[in-house]
């Protein structure tokens, strides 16, 4: 962002692509590490954290309004040590010191993140974006600096003293109470009645203010809890959610991809950036609504925006080694959105006329248009459009006398030719870090969607992915977070193995390779040994021999992405059940004991510690596919096509049964008649092996909640 012209700050040295964004403000920026810190103590001043990412744009916005100024930077050298973190790269520190802000803020977070700490790391003061000067109600920021560099000149105690209030909290927070009961089925149904009354019956969603972000993992437990009770209230949250989401401008409906959230109750007006755990989170979601919805269009809508997130991935966010980069901005040429916004002007040039007006009609472009920037009244070519379903093909057809196959037809040819001019775009900027954990959670979701979907092509690319980080940030054994300028850095997270293992287990399911299994192991066996509390059971986000920080986080929470310890409690599950670990399952167990008290009294924020708390009440359904080779078969396309929510597949080849024959689960197997044979049990009680795809379904349509 910064002009080049300038001597470059320390940031020049990181491999972030936000922090080099910063590495040619006059702000004398350094990233978190031991110079900085050690600087702090030796100057007794207090540190100025700023943490960001990317693609954010507020995050852009003070970073020209403020770290690009020379006065504001030379306010900022004199009375701080300015430290610049990517809270991609280090969620540690953005964890608790988000905390601290919302502390000081009353429950406002958000990013940019600005963070004054004492020298030992004690947070003085906090709070997101400011602008430079006074306004919109907020303090300006320099103002806010001389107000931090006056009060730690003149009373540092009082400035220290109510740190140490704000401290409390923040360990409060992260840290994990006592073991408890385990979490009963009739809690669970109490937490998830609640989600299902807090979803808007209008628009679908859970309401966040003016905000709707997609809520993938609330939609998962409702679909678990419906398999269930076969609660319809449940069902139709979810078939909402999806048709608005779907059909919203929320969705790329050229390119595929969903942005991170809407700035609307109608998933309308994106906040346009795109990050590759929500496509990871999202595309899933739109695969189980597919199998569970006995609706035709929503059908349609839930098979294309899978397919189109993860043809999004694979074409924009892969690197050549198969890697996936972190996001795509919101803002390209200085312009929120500019990207992908049209005129009715731009489409009538590249389509013809009939074409034109189905394209219009269909995704409610008009001369008025239907969003605008500020200034917009100057640019040429007219109000600018966001593309969403304003009107279906049904309705066209009745309007046009058209059939709704030309039309379609129509709107799939209008649609690649709009990509393809808009290719030739200027395109938002992209972070291409790999994220460790990130990664972990694509992987399982191509390999979940090129399942369900019979896409080869998406368990191919999750494939090259998991080999990616199982070689490049993998480093004596252990996963590394981050990979950028080809090199890997900073030891990962328990979120980032918890991922990981989640993804690999996720690959076996779809592509039958053993390998993955042991792969997933290995990790877990790991993150035992370097982040357990084996005092009260519990991963911890750090190492044992991470960095001491102001608090070794333990928390269950799900926020943007799920917790470690609620994925970990499902993995640990399976894991226990394909390779006989009864260990495993005790680990899970603890898990559950230390936070189900929590995830029942808080259902928005754990439910995916609920869905851990279903599988390990109620078990798994097991289906061992034994056949000549590896890879998909009838069998395996029936047992991926249907919703059975608690299923765990187990394929194997004849070639390596030998290797797994003493497993429990893989004793006694054959092939009948020579062909692939299915195996529908559970808890170790089996029905009658098949062979043929129809008894297979007869068995599976049969299985309902244990």
């Amino acid at each position: 962002m910064s002009s080049k012209s300038r001597p470059a700050n320390a940031l020049i040295h990181e491999t972030s692509p936000y922090l080099l964004q910063h590495a040619y403000n006059p702000v004398a920026w350094l990233p978190w590490g031991v110079e900085a810190l050690s600087r702090a103590k030796q100057e007794n001043k207090p540190i100025f954290l700023s943490i960001g990412y990317a693609a954010c744009h507020w995050c852009h916005v003070m970073e020209h309004e403020s770290f690009e100024d020379a006065e504001v930077a030379a306010q900022l050298n004199a009375d701080f040590i300015p430290v610049k973190v990517d809270r991609e790269e280090r969620p540690d520190l953005d964890e608790i010191y988000m905390s601290a802000t919302m502390v000081f803020t009353g429950g406002h977070g958000g990013w940019p993140m600005s963070v004054f700490l004492a020298p030992d790391l004690r947070p003085l003061y906090a709070g997101t974006y400011f602008p430079k000067e006074n306004a919109y109600g907020r303090p300006g920021f320099r103002t806010v600096l001389a107000a931090i560099a006056k009060r730690w000149r003149e009373t540092p105690e009082a400035l220290l003293a109510d740190s140490d209030q704000v401290v409390e909290v923040v360990q409060r927070l992260h840290t994990a109470g006592q073991p408890t009961d385990l979490i009963t089925n009739d809690q669970i149904q109490v937490a998830a009645d609640a989600l299902c009354r807090a979803f808007d019956s209008s628009n679908g969603g859970i309401p966040s203010g003016s905000n709707r972000f997609p809520p993938s993992m609330a939609m998962d437990l409702l679909l678990r809890r419906f398999f269930v009770d076969r609660d319809p209230k449940k069902l139709a949250a979810v078939e909402l959610t999806l048709e608005k989401m779907g059909n919203g401008g929320i969705y790329d409906h050229l390119g595929g991809g969903i942005h991170r959230y809407s700035t609307d109750p109608k998933w309308f007006v994106p906040h346009f950036e795109k990050m590759l755990y929500d496509q990871a989170l999202v595309a899933p979601i739109f695969v189980e609504g597919l199998q569970v919805t006995e609706s035709e269009e929503l059908k349609r809508i839930c098979a294309d925006r899978a397919r189109g997130i993860c043809d999004y991935v694979l074409r924009d966010l892969t690197g050549p080694d198969g890697g996936f980069y972190s996001s795509e901005d919101a803002d390209s040429e200085g312009l929120e959105g500019k990207f992908y916004l049209w005129t009715v002007e731009q489409i009538r040039e590249l389509l013809d006329e009939s074409a034109a007006a189905v394209f219009c009609s269909h995704y409610g472009a008009s001369e008025f248009g239907n969003w605008s920037h500020p200034g917009d009244e100057h640019v040429p070519h007219g109000p600018k459009n966001i593309l969403n379903v304003a009107r279906s093909v049904e309705t066209i057809a009745r309007l046009t006398e058209m059939d709704q196959e030309t039309i379609r037809a129509s709107l799939e040819e209008s649609r690649r030719t709009l990509f393809a001019a808009r290719e030739s775009r200027v395109r938002p900027g992209l972070d291409d870090k790999i994220l460790c954990g990130w990664n972990g959670l694509m992987i399982g979701a191509l390999a979940k969607v090129g399942a369900a979907l019979d896409e080869p092509r998406y368990i191919t690319g999750a494939n090259r992915a998991a080999d990616f980080l199982l070689t490049r940030l993998r480093v004596d054994g252990r996963l590394m977070a981050t990979f950028g300028k080809g090199q890997a850095r900073l030891n990962a997270y328990a979120s980032d193995y918890a991922f990981v293992v989640e993804g690999l287990l996720a690959l076996y399911e779809a592509a039958g390779e053993f390998n993955r299994v042991r792969q997933a192991a290995e990790l877990t066996d790991v993150a035992l040994a370097h982040y357990w509390d084996s005092a009260s059971g519990g991963f911890y986000m750090t190492a044992d021999d991470h960095e001491g920080l102001l608090v070794r986080s333990m928390t269950s929470q799900d926020g943007a992405t799920p917790s470690a310890n609620s994925t970990m409690a499902r993995n640990l599950l399976r894991l226990a059940l394909l390779l006989d670990r009864s260990d495993y399952a005790d680990r899970a167990v603890a898990i559950l004991r230390l936070f189900g008290d929590a995830a029942a009294n808080q259902p928005f924020q754990s439910e995916r510690m609920l869905t851990a708390a279903m599988e390990q009440a109620g078990g798994f359904v097991e289906i061992v596919i034994l056949a000549e080779s590896a890879g998909p078969d009838a069998l395996v396309r029936e047992v991926h096509s249907r919703y059975l929510p608690t299923k765990l597949i187990a394929q194997i080849d004849s070639v390596h049964l030998k290797e797994v024959e003493d497993l429990p689960l893989f004793r006694g197997r054959t092939l009948l008649e020579g062909k692939p044979t299915a195996y529908v049990c559970r808890n170790f009680t089996c029905r009658e092996p098949v062979s043929r795809p129809e008894d297979l379904a007869s068995q599976l349509s049969s299985i309902g909640p244990s």
